[in-house]
């Protein structure tokens, strides 16, 4: 809490904010040419601004900024050394205006500012100085062809990006998108969601003030049905990378077949389960865990623990310190540092969340809705098949599966259509290990809740992903494209001989 300020001098933060309200191409905020969209303040139901959307005509002018600026190579064929200059002080930039965007992105999407200070600007941050720092360190090859040739397997920037982006971490997801992809050379345009565009826009200024050419990172707001749309379908965009729902990733896998089969990289939903096996030790520590997983950004994570697989012989004590644990976790204003648990995104979100605490299942603790807050909620008892244990609810609801194998265990958290992450909690490692292997997702945590980390690639099996993962050198690859240069060594056809 040491770097935390109190909930008063956010507020005065927040009060002094010039927020952006337009598109930013080629280097500047533009007019826009679609409607006004409007930002609402999720914790007050406020307008914070307006921000003019993007039109199918603003998308055609980014794009084609965005090619004349890869094929003239200001960005593209930099020396990756000079790359890594340029994106390092993008991060000196981000951190000498961290308070600012902390307090924007709170405003914006209703996170706790504790999350936004402490976890999100510093994750922002190392993401994109990894990905910086690693472009000069990844050595192209060459493959074993003999004496009479030499063949080059070469990485190539892929061309024009289109990163589509949730509303759940704004600027973390922003990172995780731009980082590799600017790193290898691409020209990158954003579609933040509708509800979170001003971090993105705040992003894209500075980053035109650490050196990037114009045109190289531009900034849509705007709907899906437009701008996402557009984007999808352009016949001049290289690769589509997505985070969001599965319902949408499958629209751009149909853009893409039905534009000019652009590369597709989906980041999608998951139904994720924590197996608690019978032998798990320190329940209290397994309890914090879960609590963590279930709760942190009010359960609005595609891989929030919702699922809670635990053994009939341990379920009672370990829920006993479940609910103690929730008791830590306070809901109410998220610019005020105390609380762990802010507003949902808006209120149709709000709406749907609701209305599975009203499914008729008992809740052992929260089931409370207020506005666009809610209760930290458990659910105990709930059958396999139930909704509440198959559907992503996207916000701080547990839902508890009782079950008496392993065996039961692996087969009840495999049978989802999603496979993202999953977390297994037992004192035998081979078991834990055994465990993991068996689970269908893309990872898996052992004794703990998390996600990796910036070296470790992220993505999913089954409907929670699709074409590449995000984090690590597996996300800087996808952003180019492989290339065979052969060169042939041997005695030519009209009788020269080798040097």
């Amino acid at each position: 809490m040491s770097d935390l300020l109190t909930r008063e001098e956010y507020a005065v933060i927040a009060s002094d904010l010039d927020f952006p309200r337009a598109p930013f191409i080629d280097g500047k905020y533009a007019a826009g040419g679609g409607n006004q969209l409007a930002t609402v303040n999720p914790a007050t139901g406020e307008v914070i601004c307006q921000i003019a959307a993007c039109s199918s005509d603003d998308v055609d002018l980014a794009v084609s900024k965005a090619r004349q600026v890869f094929q003239q190579g200001q960005w593209s064929t930099m020396s990756p050394a000079d790359r890594k200059e340029v994106l390092v002080r993008l991060c000196k930039l981000i951190s000498r205006n961290r308070r600012e965007l902390a307090v924007m992105e709170s405003l914006d999407s209703g996170k706790p500012i504790r999350d936004c200070e402490l976890i999100d600007i510093p994750e922002t941050i190392h993401t994109i100085k990894w990905h910086a720092e690693a472009i000069d360190k990844i050595y192209d090859q060459t493959a074993p062809v003999g004496d009479e040739a030499v063949a080059m397997i070469v990485r190539e920037p892929i061309g024009v990006v289109a990163a589509v982006l949730p509303w759940n971490f704004p600027l973390l997801m922003l990172a995780w998108k731009i980082a590799p992809a600017l790193a290898a050379g691409n020209s990158v345009i954003v579609k933040p969601a509708e509800q979170t565009s001003l971090t993105a826009l705040r992003v894209a200024e500075l980053a035109a003030e650490a050196g990037i050419p114009r045109g190289v990172l531009q900034v849509l707001p705007g709907t899906g049905e437009v701008v996402g749309e557009a984007l999808g379908k352009h016949p001049d965009i290289d690769m589509v990378s997505f985070t969001g729902s599965t319902e949408t990733g499958r629209r751009f896998l149909r853009y893409s077949a039905d534009s000019n089969l652009k590369k597709v990289v989906l980041e999608c939903g998951g139904k994720n389960p924590a197996v608690v096996l019978e032998d798990a030790e320190d329940l209290d520590l397994v309890a914090e865990h879960i609590v963590n997983g279930a709760f942190w950004n009010m359960g609005e994570n595609c891989s929030a623990s919702s699922r809670l697989i635990v053994h009939s012989s341990i379920k009672e004590i370990l829920l006993k310190h479940i609910v103690a644990r929730i008791r830590d976790w306070k809901t109410g204003d998220p610019l005020d540092p105390a609380n762990h648990l802010g507003a949902l995104i808006d209120k149709e979100h709000c709406e749907n969340v609701a209305s599975f605490l009203r499914s008729g299942t008992s809740a052992l603790v929260g089931g409370g809705a207020d506005g666009c807050y809610v209760q930290p909620t458990v659910f105990d008892n709930v059958k396999p098949d139930d909704p509440l244990a198959v559907e992503e609810i996207f916000g701080p609801v547990l839902s508890v599966i009782t079950v008496s194998s392993t065996e039961q265990a692996i087969e009840i958290a495999n049978s989802s259509e999603y496979g993202l992450t999953a977390s297994v909690y037992s004192a035998n490692g081979k078991r834990a290990l055994r465990t993991a292997r068996a689970l269908r997702c893309g990872t898996v945590t052992i004794n703990c809740y998390g996600e990796g980390d910036i070296t470790t690639p992220f993505g999913g099996y089954k409907q929670s992903g699709f074409g590449g993962r995000d984090n690590g050198i597996h996300a800087h690859d996808q952003y180019t494209e492989l290339k065979t240069i052969w060169i042939d060594l041997s005695d030519s056809a009209d009788g020269d001989t080798v040097a």
